[in-house]
């Protein structure tokens, strides 16, 4: 198959290595300049945000260190003062763009916590485009990784780095449509249907999906302290240790809070349902699909219990069947 960025070639556009000396001269050159807080670091907000996330509200009043950009976002309605989006951030997507790559996806970001954000501070920043690599070529398509290094400043003094990374690329092509044969109603029939969305799995959450095959829920529990946590981390946010057991949940629960899902359709699934945040016995929480009562009967306080889906032959979820009666 042609390089999608050759093919811009020869519609006018810049060649590839031509492409990435003209981005490359933007390394270093300021992203935005001049961005200030909307509010001063406050207990308010940290303690919204402790109840959204589970997170214990630190003893010293301090904000959790991984808040650091929630002070230096500006909402739906912006900046209200002195912050701007530099020309040669602007200039690097219109290149990009004019070389045909017009998606972009984030793929990742860095912190680095140099000093604890204390109510009262003010909050400053300004960014920079601190890399731009060759040009990659990755599953979604062809292009280039712009990482943007933003330093985060309370009262002056620098306090953290925020590294934000997106890939703008020209999506890889597909190859046409074949017509397909003429099919039996038996072959019709025997059409696999479609796959449903997998799971990241990785060396921190890897047993907790085994479990699932094994049908069980396993809940980490904190070696240190023994505080049960779910979803699974590498570490216990309530005393910071490493080390860490399981122990399966017993099946016991309440909906705690629920959506129902109408839009948008996917092939996988078929709206509506009801996907639930459900309180187990044990007092964590975890996300699943409510069986065993319509979807507009859910409700908070609606008593469950477990069970597990086996998706396909690879793939099991917990679910949650509603446990009052005259329900099923």
């Amino acid at each position: 198959m042609t390089d999608a960025a050759a093919v811009g070639d020869r519609n006018g556009r810049a060649a590839p290595d031509d492409l990435y000396e003209r981005l490359a001269v933007h390394v270093g050159q300021v992203a935005a300049a001049g961005g200030e807080g909307r509010d001063p670091v406050n207990e308010p907000m940290i303690r919204h945000w402790c109840e959204a996330m589970g997170h214990p509200v630190p003893a010293d009043g301090s904000a959790p260190a991984t808040m650091l950009q929630v002070w230096t976002m500006g909402g739906l309605s912006g900046h209200t003062a002195g912050t701007a989006r530099a020309g040669a951030y602007d200039a690097v997507l219109t290149l990009l763009d004019e070389a045909g790559c017009t998606s972009v996806v984030a793929t990742d970001c860095e912190q680095e916590y140099l000093r604890p954000l204390r109510p009262g501070d003010r909050i400053t920043f300004d960014a920079v485009i601190e890399s731009i690599s060759p040009r990659k070529t990755t599953k979604l398509g062809t292009g280039h990784f712009v990482t943007t290094r933003m330093d985060v400043r309370a009262n002056g003094e620098l306090s953290g780095t925020h590294r934000f990374r997106i890939l703008k690329y020209a999506p890889a092509r597909t190859a046409p449509a074949r017509t397909a044969p003429a099919r039996t109603a038996q072959g019709q029939a025997a059409k696999a249907a479609p796959r449903r969305p997998r799971p990241v799995v990785n060396r921190d959450n890897a047993a907790y999906w085994e479990g699932l095959e094994r049908h069980e829920l396993l809940i980490q529990r904190c070696s240190g302290c023994g505080t049960l946590r779910l979803p699974w981390l590498p570490g216990c946010n309530a005393c910071g240790s490493p080390d860490w057991d399981t122990v399966p949940a017993a099946g016991g629960g309440t909906v705690f809070s629920y959506v129902v899902m109408h839009h948008p359709p996917f092939p996988a699934f078929d709206p509506p349902y009801a996907v639930a945040l459900v309180e187990l016995a044990e007092g964590v929480r975890v996300l699943g699909n409510v069986t065993g009562v319509p979807y507009d009967k859910v409700r908070a306080g609606l008593p469950v219990t477990l069970e597990f889906l086996a998706v396909d032959d690879e793939f099991t979820l917990p679910v949650f069947r509603s446990v009052e009666a005259g329900e099923d």
